[in-house]
């Protein structure tokens, strides 16, 4: 074993009394569930279900959500889902023939529990979860291995290529590697991975984002006429810049609604402070209101028309442009977007997308598109229809997922 994976091994058992400390102290903040504490160290009462059973694994909640649409294609088969987050553990709250569990961390007594439990016949890997012990055991056990949806960064890519023998000890466990882009193949091939193929993006083929209905037509029936633009999945900063935008722009459009919904709303009451708040239970009013809850995007891209993506303008790295796009929504984003190009290049490549390099670009923007509907129905239109492209994608990775069963 390379010293870099033994003392990777090392270190993470070492680390397992500090993790355990970690997780309860998470619970206490609603980031873990308590009685569920157990399966993040592996540990299961569940029988295991007889015949062919597949372990897919997703870190959050989009990652969660690209994969739904495959797993339809999997009947016959039992599926175990792992992810990490309590809010993805929400979208199997129905079942659905899918086994959720929260992941066991990385440390290798705790993954040698799960695998030995569940033992798996093959595992699935979304994205970019390269987790070196757990990849390690199910190697050691034949457990063949898939990564789909395959996402390398270039800022990534440098990091890894710091430990060249070690990335590609990593990245060579998988049997095969369904990468989201030419580029983001090129690099993973580059840090060694084997049986590359460059198969789309899940996340094209998603399906939309879900809303409470009675909900959305109480909120319809209190904006009905009035102009409203959202600012979604903001980071810090770029709350002022809507609120400055707002400002700008409310002497043209009376009644204008600027919606703003931080991307972790936990800081919410920090958030603009002194307009109506959702957590607060406060319905919007003239002007400005945050909404700081969790798991209300399908709600807002169905309730605004006019979306401004963040963590683009002022952060760094982007959120996923398509959700708002296969809701009909006209989006823009700011220029850092490294942690979606790919579908920020479709987006605007259509004329669905704009993206604004500073604050003045983006005001200018939601100007143009409040006053001219019909460009901003175009711009909605495309988007719709490149997010609804890759319908096909789904099938193809279950059967790339069925081909390494026995």
């Amino acid at each position: 074993m390379p010293l870099i994976s033994a003392l990777w091994r090392h270190l993470a058992t070492l680390a397992a009394p500090s993790l355990r400390w970690s997780l309860r102290r998470r619970a206490t903040r609603g980031k873990e569930i308590r009685s569920r504490l157990p399966e993040r160290e592996g540990i299961d009462p569940t029988p295991r279900p007889p015949g062919r059973l597949v372990w897919v694994h997703a870190a959050s909640v989009g990652e969660a959500r690209s994969m739904l649409p495959v797993l339809p294609h999997l009947a016959g088969v039992t599926v175990v889902f792992t992810t990490g987050t309590v809010t993805s553990a929400g979208l199997f709250a129905g079942g659905g023939g899918v086994l959720h569990r929260f992941v066991p961390l990385d440390v290798p007594a705790w993954v040698a529990r799960f695998l030995d439990h569940w033992r798996p016949d093959a595992a699935v890997f979304v994205e970019s979860e390269l987790w070196p012990n757990t990849l390690a055991a199910c190697q050691a056990r034949g457990i063949p291995l898939l990564l789909v949806n395959a996402r390398m960064s270039e800022q990534s890519s440098r990091g890894w290529c710091r430990a060249p023998r070690f990335a590609k000890r990593v990245l060579a466990a998988f049997d095969q590697v369904r990468a989201r882009s030419d580029a983001d193949a090129g690099r993973l091939r580059q840090l060694g991975a084997r049986g590359v193929v460059v198969a789309g993006d899940l996340k094209w083929s998603a399906p939309p984002l879900g809303v409470d209905n009675a909900e959305l037509s109480r909120l319809q029936a209190l904006l009905t006429g009035r102009p409203v633009w959202l600012a979604a999945s903001t980071h810090p900063g770029e709350e002022m810049v809507a609120a400055a935008i707002h400002a700008a722009l409310v002497p043209d459009f009376p009644g204008l609604l600027t919606i703003v919904a931080p991307r972790h709303p936990g800081r919410g009451t920090t958030v603009l402070p002194g307009v109506p708040h959702r957590a607060a239970g406060q319905d919007p009013t003239e002007g400005i209101w945050v909404v700081d809850t969790m798991g209300e995007l399908g709600l807002l891209y169905r309730l605004a028309p006019v979306v401004f993506v963040g963590r683009s303008l002022l952060g760094r790295g982007g959120q996923n442009p398509w959700e708002p796009a296969r809701l009909g929504c006209a989006v823009a984003t700011g220029p850092h977007t490294a942690n979606f190009d790919d579908a920020v290049h479709a987006l605007q490549t259509a004329g669905a997308l704009t993206v604004v390099p500073d604050p003045a670009a983006l005001q200018d923007w939601v100007r143009l598109m409040l006053a001219d509907p019909a460009r901003r129905d175009a711009a909605a239109r495309a988007g719709q229809g490149v997010a609804t492209g890759a319908d096909d994608l789904p099938a193809a990775t279950a059967r790339a997922i069925l081909a390494l069963l026995p």
